[in-house]
């Protein structure tokens, strides 16, 4: 965690509009800062002006004030013709490509007239973008280019706009790695421990007159937070840390006991949990979440709730599923050592701390299984198939409306953390884990449902029922269930049952023929990304797709060049991320308007899936034998 980075500071609330803060490292950690409120020799005042050359004055054709601390710096001879470096004290510190082009893009810089205001057609058309830099320097740069009220034109604006998002949406991908080749080792630990002092001696200095600051304590106790995550990879830190300890416990702790009663347990809690317990239980009620109750030793029901769901609702559900008699069954929490622990009717059955416990299990009053093993259930030849009597295009509705509410759930900014894994599970990637589950299981339920029916003549129904919800689905710009149904359909298991697909018409054979060409994976995809982009939205991609590309922006470009942040790198992912903001741009018209029955919801709100890959296969050569 590189809190000792001066750029995480501008992210917190304003201290006292420290300037130095902002500047604590710069490069190779002295305080240069660039126009931060700090004291620069003649070389930095000229790379600054330098860069305010480069952002003000046209690239041709327009001639420099005629003043000697207005000038470019000097061109490397080995840079590119069109490129601009700026360095300070040798080392560059943020590199500026020049363009010419028509196209706006999300990382040009727009193209500065001269001091008359007006500049030729071809001076217009040339631009900058910013290649790679400082982390500093970009959002320097980025600052001094971002206009209030109106004072550009709406191009410009815009220009400046998707550079903000650019820096804002991808910061993470640079702000956590350690500035390479400058914070590696006892340089790290030096940082750390100078900024500790340098805030330490500052909160001395005013005493209480920093006190009743309510953003001064909230950035004290941030910063202390990250100091407790770094003690374990610098332990040499406890010592710093004890003693910034003591001078929170003296003047930013919210009430008045003395520091002689207060433990280290309790004053950590404080500090990490006071300013986020608010704002994560005004959320937790509108929460979607997927709760999996295990109903066979090699199966479970997956149903899509909230999270103050009760046992007794619970088991409600379970009963319809399964039409089983709710009062002869518990639930039960089944521990990794295999200890059982019976839940009460009122019990709160969904947790997140549920999956390194174990697993929730439906069981008779006995505490046997509600179904034996899939494989020897006789059960499956009287079960109904509910779903054959539903509406092919309620049933892709549903599909689309319950997609719908967890898509439009995710913010941008959970597919950097989720592509980053920096803490993975965390509630930062809360709504895309939900959908990336939920598309898994729509494919894993295809395969359960067809594998489940024992009867040849509704199997094929079956097959003819998915194909038609695959179709309607993707005619109701759903991509997400649409990719997951045709990937159930081809798994080997149910691809293999040559009797069933044989008695398939052949309408049907060629609908599922042309929507297996969204899935192809040749040319990138190529087929998946033409039909999606003549989508209008809203819409749903495919959200697995949508990660591989960012994973492979990120995997396949380095974060760093020279030790300067690859901007280019950021505005990729960051491109990539904001088709999240162009999918969720609208909502859901009269075009996908199904019939909303308590039978419709349940079709696809509470799924049963097979989650053991040897009994699906069994099951499969268990319907068709092997030749």
């Amino acid at each position: 965690m590189s809190w000792d980075c001066g750029l995480r500071y501008v992210f917190m609330p304003p201290v006292l509009q420290l300037g130095g803060m902002c500047a604590l490292r710069d490069g190779n950690g002295s305080g240069s800062g660039g126009g931060m409120g700090t004291v620069c020799g003649r070389e930095e005042l000229t790379s600054r002006l330098g860069l305010e050359a480069v952002q003000r004055l046209a690239k041709d054709g327009c001639r420099l004030l005629q003043n000697h601390n207005y000038h470019l710096p000097d061109r490397n001879q080995a840079e590119p013709v069109g490129r601009v470096c700026l360095k300070e004290r040798g080392r560059d510190v943020l590199v500026l490509r020049r363009v010419t082009s028509s196209v706006t893009s999300p990382s040009d810089r727009p193209s500065p007239t001269s001091s008359g205001g007006v500049c030729r057609e071809d001076d217009c058309n040339k631009r900058y973008v910013v290649v790679s830099g400082t982390p500093l320097k970009i959002l320097e740069h980025l600052l001094s280019d971002l206009h209030l009220d109106d004072q550009r034109g709406a191009t410009e604006n815009r220009e400046s706009e998707m550079l903000l998002d650019d820096f804002l949406l991808t910061y993470l991908v640079f702000i956590g790695a350690r500035c390479r080749g400058q914070e590696e080792g006892k340089d790290t630990l030096f940082r750390k421990r100078k900024v500790l002092r340098l805030v330490s001696h500052w909160s001395r200095l005013y005493k209480d007159f920093l006190k009743e600051e309510e953003h001064v304590r909230s950035f004290m106790k941030t910063l202390y937070r990250y100091v407790l995550e770094d003690l374990y990879e610098f332990p040499s830190l406890e010592k710093d840390l004890k003693e910034f300890q003591k001078l929170l416990r003296r003047r930013h702790t919210v009430d008045d006991c003395p520091p002689n009663q207060k433990s280290k347990q309790m004053y950590q809690q404080m500090s990490l949990k006071e300013n986020s317990l608010q704002l994560r239980n005004s959320q937790t009620d509108h929460r979607e979440v997927i709760c999996c109750v295990y109903v066979s030793p090699d199966s479970y029901l997956s149903v899509h709730t909230h999270p103050a769901l009760e046992a007794r609702e619970l088991l409600r559900i379970v009963a319809l599923k399964l039409d089983k008699a709710e009062e002869d069954m518990v639930l039960v929490v089944v521990l990794h050592t295999g200890e059982r622990r019976m839940l009460q009717p009122s019990d709160c059955v969904y947790s997140e701390s549920l999956t390194p416990q174990g697993k929730l299990v439906a069981c008779n009053r006995d505490l046997t299984e509600v179904l034996p093993p899939l494989t020897d259930c006789a059960e499956l030849s009287r079960r109904l198939v509910r779903l054959l009597g539903i509406n092919t295009w309620d049933v892709a509705a549903a599909l689309t409306h319950l997609d719908w509410s967890l898509f439009k759930s995710i913010h941008e900014q959970e597919l950097v953390y989720y592509t980053l894994s920096r803490t993975p599970g965390s509630s930062h990637t809360a709504a895309l884990s939900v959908l990336l589950q939920r598309c898994n299981e729509v494919q894993q339920w295809v395969m359960s449902k067809v594998l489940m029916c024992v009867s040849l003549n509704k199997r094929v129904q079956l097959l003819k029922k998915f194909i038609k919800i695959a179709a309607h689905c993707k005619a109701q710009r759903n991509l997400n269930s649409a990719f997951a149904i045709i990937m159930g359909l081809n798994t080997a298991a149910v691809s293999r049952l040559n009797q069933t697909w044989e008695k398939c018409p052949g309408k049907f054979k060629k609908l599922f023929s042309e929507l297996e060409l969204i899935t192809d994976p040749s040319l990138n995809h190529k087929a998946y990304r033409e039909a999606f982009k003549r989508m209008k939205p809203p819409k749903i991609p495919f959200m697995p797709l949508l990660l591989k590309d960012i994973t492979f922006i990120h995997e396949g470009n380095k974060t760093f060049h020279d030790n300067l942040v690859n901007f280019e790198k950021l505005h990729m992912i960051a491109d990539t991320v904001r088709m999240i903001r162009h999918c969720q741009s609208d909502q859901p018209g009269n075009e996908v308007i199904g019939v909303d029955s308590a039978e419709v919801r349940a079709s696809v709100h509470y799924l049963h899936i097979i989650d053991n890959q040897q009994t699906l296969f069994e099951l499969s050569h268990k319907l068709e034998p092997r030749a």
